[in-house]
């Protein structure tokens, strides 16, 4: 099929490759502007820019596509690219940017074949209604969901509520060293996401694919994450504390504060043994080699995997030779006891 393509990160990146390697054309790539990173905050292209210059395929980068918006010239600018495209479907993976009434319509209108229109469809990374919005896949692991997924959506107007066209499911591993964090469960969806969309676009071209409207209960919204949210809260159990600290690992990164300073802390497991009754939450319990036990509101954990500002992450041990800490402090109250 020829196909216009609208994704950013990685994820997206993976399933544009993935199209690629079946065969469709890819006639246009919209993809968010290049953004400041790293230590220099020098642009950088998105990997599906990257990838679609690999490819050869053609790069739109409006920074809205409202015509009525801030920048309406590049919404302009968008349309008449896709228009030009003459495509079969719009295919969107965490594109990062509202698709407005116009881009459903456009892409409602039959394709260049005269065949049936299919429209816009996205790649979401969990099973709905399970999980709507912009991070399913951190909301996912920090909730305990024993599964998640992919479905392949047919959009409408609103945020992630179009009939499913297809969807399967996988396991979401919350214990032992296979542990899910958001980026191993990321890399698994993303796989599984372009696998999917293929699968869904054969279905459309022999006349199979079935859609089926969401159901109305179970619904979810996955707020994006901050960095502000990534804060420990050390009231909570240690469990639910685990599984936030894997849902955001590596972004943006679990912390925590050890007297003026801020720790990431990338891993941990919850400590089996009795907590004093008197330990305030954020209280270190023991601070050794097998890790740094720390009371919880309900249990308590133990991290064995930290970072401090401007160093790289660390098993326990190394991070206790470089900054001692010692029983009694209190993490997270940004003055130590």
């Amino acid at each position: 099929m020829r196909l216009i393509f609208a994704g950013t990160p990685e994820f997206a990146a993976v399933a544009l490759r993935r199209l690629h390697e079946a065969g469709h054309a890819i006639a246009l790539v919209l993809t968010q502007p290049d953004r400041p990173a790293g230590r220099g905050m020098r642009l950088q292209a998105s990997a599906v820019k990257s990838l679609a210059g690999e490819l050869g395929v053609p790069v739109c980068q409006p920074r809205s596509l409202r015509l009525d918006g801030r920048f309406p010239d590049d919404a302009a600018a968008a349309r008449q690219a896709m228009a030009d495209a003459r495509a079969d479907a719009m295919v969107v993976a965490a594109y990062g940017l509202i698709l407005p009434q116009w881009v459903l319509d456009l892409m409602a209108q039959p394709g260049p074949h005269g065949g049936a229109a299919l429209g816009c469809l996205n790649i979401h990374a969990s099973l709905l209604p399970r999980w709507r919005g912009a991070a399913p896949i951190h909301r996912a692991i920090e909730a305990g969901d024993a599964q998640t997924g992919v479905c392949i959506m047919q959009m409408d107007a609103g945020l992630d509520t179009g009939a499913v066209l297809l969807r399967e499911a996988i396991a979401i591993v919350h214990h032992g060293a296979q542990a899910d964090t958001a980026g191993t469960l990321h890399d698994r969806l993303a796989a599984l996401g372009g696998d999917l969309i293929v699968r869904a676009l054969a279905q459309a071209g022999a006349g199979t694919l079935v859609a089926t409207a969401q159901p109305t209960d179970g619904v979810c919204y996955a707020e994006k994450v901050s960095k502000a949210q990534a804060r420990i809260d050390w009231n909570a159990g240690a469990d639910r504390i685990e599984r936030s600290i894997r849902a955001f690992d590596p972004n943006p990164g679990a912390w925590t504060t050890l007297g003026p300073d801020v720790i990431k802390v990338w891993r941990a497991s919850p400590h089996p043994g009795p907590v004093p009754p008197h330990a305030a939450p954020g209280t270190v319990l023991v601070a050794d080699d097998a890790g740094i036990v720390v009371a919880c509101g309900s249990g308590a954990l133990r991290l064995t995997a930290l970072q401090r500002a401007g160093g790289k992450r660390l098993a326990v041990a190394d991070f206790l030779r470089g900054q001692p800490v010692e029983p009694g402090v209190r993490l997270g109250q940004d003055g130590g006891h």
